[in-house]
């Protein structure tokens, strides 16, 4: 008695066992995210802009 190998079937269901996707990467849970609270997010990052150009112009000013 010849055992076969198992045949690779595109249309067969995945077993219950098998991981159906792997989870989301943190980059795209804060894109979601972001899209999700749009308008504070939007705002936390100009004001981070704002923060670290001010920052930096402080700084070349100081050590000019």
């Amino acid at each position: 008695m010849s055992q076969d190998p198992p045949t690779l079937d595109p249309t067969a269901t995945p077993s219950p066992s098998a991981p159906a996707e792997a989870p989301p990467s943190f980059v795209k849970l804060a894109m979601r995210n972001m899209v999700k609270k749009g308008g504070k997010s939007l705002f936390h990052f100009s004001l981070t802009v704002t923060a670290l150009l001010s920052l930096l112009v402080g700084l070349a000013y100081l050590t000019r």
